[in-house]
């Protein structure tokens, strides 16, 4: 420990004796051999799985292709199974007319994808088919899959597995491999409505030739599951059929999209796994994993690693030049400066930091105008930031319960509710977001509140009604963003939340001379005039909590503080006569409102 103490005080000595040019060198040197240790080891760790990876992004590229094609296939029969319900079967009434005129002409249309058509009801009797129509004898529709999964969840469609159609006799072809689409439907005879299910066989040949053309790098090959692990198609189906050919498709039902490498019968394989919307199929790429020459990798990131040791002892040689030249020269200088000397000159060169040194020393006065500058460009930035944190503080929990309604739908088998909230929520925070702009066409904002009680209705299970409107005269005005939904959202919790009738919410934008003014009002529960007017006290006393008027308030000092105390929001309201919030605001055009978002609020 004594000699370690004493080398280390010796290193630091000649540390403090060295030039500034020679402390460079050494630290340039040291860490560009540990740089380029690491960058060597980087590279050579690189090289050894450049070919995986480029294994497993062509597997990719193949994947999203095929799945575009599978997705546009299983797309247009879903729009045909779409088609036969509500243009077919909804417009029909079995006492008065048949389906299958109708069905017959969307069969012709598109009977190269599809080998039959049929609606049976509850009890699994036959209403309607094209082009078969005579059941086997053997067939029992209630007892099918297919039947069951439709009747089921009503909610989704089903996509069965391949299999041989087996349900119509076919004299043509007896033995036609099929893929069923089967929803339930709600069919309609003598005015009334019976439970049912609309089936649509597809010819499986349609998927296999969506599949059965694709090539995968080094003698890979592409097949096709269900969620369960069932083969829909497979290159070499027919011979695991027949038991000669084993796949580890049960395995990786479990896998996630993406690419791993798997053991399978003793031999490494990278699959990569895709996802098809709408059935839960997965596309399943296997590459066989062929291991990478080490050998002629090293030898490759050696040549490297000299060659970098070279340029990096030649560029420190260089750059330890540059920088410290300058700075002896500005040493110098100032020893000049102290001892007196005037009209010293002082030489802004070198790196960036000497050159702002010696303009300091030359600037002084300059810098200190400049800094008012800054002092007064931060206080515009304050109060922009006051802004800023005033729109940050409105609804701080919308998301998270939107989110919550979204799980709990889809838990319950509400795809299509989830869908519409989450299509109504990404659109609320596209406009929310406005490319970054505080002002927005006042459209957009009207759009916006769409958006948001399309949630709220889907939330509170339409418990209110939604009236929004504007005035031809307001066409091409611009408002200050995101100031409507707090209004909507109070006027939810406060009005409608407890109401025991039908809850009416309107929204009404008009022009008051050179004012814009828009009216949020409900025919809730009201409020007394005082509680009315304290929801704008800038002193109250803040509530962090669903409905409690913050986010009104937040509106409302936005409002002042972008545009002066004549605008802002007025309240009017009367116990059990509902409540009108109208917010006053200029009637800006978009180069006036550009003039606002350039200058801040005044």
């Amino acid at each position: 420990m004594h000699l370690i103490r004493r080398f280390t005080a010796r290193i630091a000595a000649g540390y403090r004796k060295m030039s500034i040019q020679m402390v460079i060198s050494l630290s340039f040197t040291a860490v560009a051999v540990a740089g380029i240790l690491l960058m060597g080891l980087s590279l050579f760790l690189r090289f050894s799985s450049t070919s995986q990876q480029m294994a497993a992004e062509s597997s990719q590229r193949v994947l999203a292709q095929v799945n575009l094609n599978l997705d546009s296939y299983l797309r247009r029969m879903m729009r045909i199974s779409d088609a036969v319900y509500y243009s077919i079967i909804k417009n029909v009434d079995l006492s008065e007319g048949s389906l299958a005129p109708a069905m017959n002409l969307l069969y012709e249309e598109n009977r190269d994808d599809l080998v039959s058509i049929a609606a049976f009801d509850s009890r699994g009797n036959l209403v309607a088919s094209v082009p078969l129509s005579s059941l086997k004898e053997d067939s029992r529709t209630k007892g099918s899959p297919w039947f069951q999964a439709a009747m089921g969840n009503m909610e989704n469609l089903h996509f069965s597995t391949p299999h041989v159609q087996n349900l119509f006799d076919d004299p043509d072809t007896p033995y036609r491999w099929v893929v069923s689409l089967s929803r339930h439907v709600q069919l309609t005879k003598d005015g009334n409505t019976e439970n049912g299910v609309l089936l649509v066989d597809m010819s499986f040949a349609g998927i296999e030739q969506v599949c059965q053309d694709v090539e995968l790098s080094g003698g890979g090959y592409l097949y096709v599951i269900d969620g369960d692990g069932e083969l829909i198609y497979h290159p070499g189906q027919q011979l695991i059929y027949a038991g000669l050919l084993e796949e580890n498709n049960l395995a990786a039902a479990s896998y996630p999209d993406g690419s791993r490498t798997e053991e399978f019968q003793n031999q490494r394989r990278q699959v990569t796994v895709k996802t098809v919307g709408y059935t839960g199929w997965k596309l399943i790429g296997v590459v066989p994993r062929q291991d990478s020459d080490i050998p002629e990798l090293f030898l490759f990131g050696l040549s490297l690693l000299l060659f970098f040791i070279f340029l990096m002892a030649f560029l420190n040689f260089r750059i330890s030049a540059y920088i410290s030249d300058p700075i002896r020269r500005l040493e110098q200088s100032i020893k000049e400066l102290e001892n007196g000397r005037e009209n010293v000159e002082i030489e802004e060169a070198g790196c960036y930091e000497v050159q702002r040194l010696s303009h300091a020393v030359r600037s002084m006065v300059s810098t200190m105008r400049h800094l008012m500058e800054d002092i007064i460009e931060q206080e515009g930035q304050k109060r922009r930031s006051e802004l800023e944190v005033l729109q940050s503080q409105i609804n701080p929990h919308f998301l998270y319960n939107t989110l919550d309604s979204v799980i709990w739908m889809t838990e319950s088998g509400r795809q299509d509710e989830a869908i519409r909230m989450v299509t109504s929520l990404a659109r609320l925070f596209r406009i929310a977001l406005s490319k970054g702009n505080s002002m927005i066409p006042l459209s957009d904002e009207l759009e916006h509140a769409r958006h948001y009680m399309t949630i709220q209705q889907i939330r509170y299970k339409n418990k209110f009604e939604t009236k929004i409107t504007a005035q031809p005269d307001t066409e091409g005005l611009y408002t200050l963003k995101l100031i409507v939904q707090p209004i909507l959202e109070n006027a939810i919790y406060h009005g409608m939340a407890s109401a025991e009738d039908e809850g009416l919410i309107s929204v009404t934008a008009y022009r008051d001379g050179d004012d814009l003014l828009i009216d949020v009002a409900d025919n809730g529960l009201g409020m007394r005039p005082e509680v009315a007017a304290s929801l704008l006290d800038e002193n109250r006393p803040a509530v962090h909590t669903s409905g409690s008027g913050i986010g009104v308030r937040n509106v409302h000092q936005r409002i002042r503080l972008t545009f002066g105390p004549a605008y802002g929001l007025t309240i009017f309201s009367e116990p059990d006569e509902g409540t009108l919030v109208r917010i006053r605001l200029p009637a800006l055009s978009q180069e006036e409102a550009s003039r606002y978002q350039q200058e801040g609020p005044s």
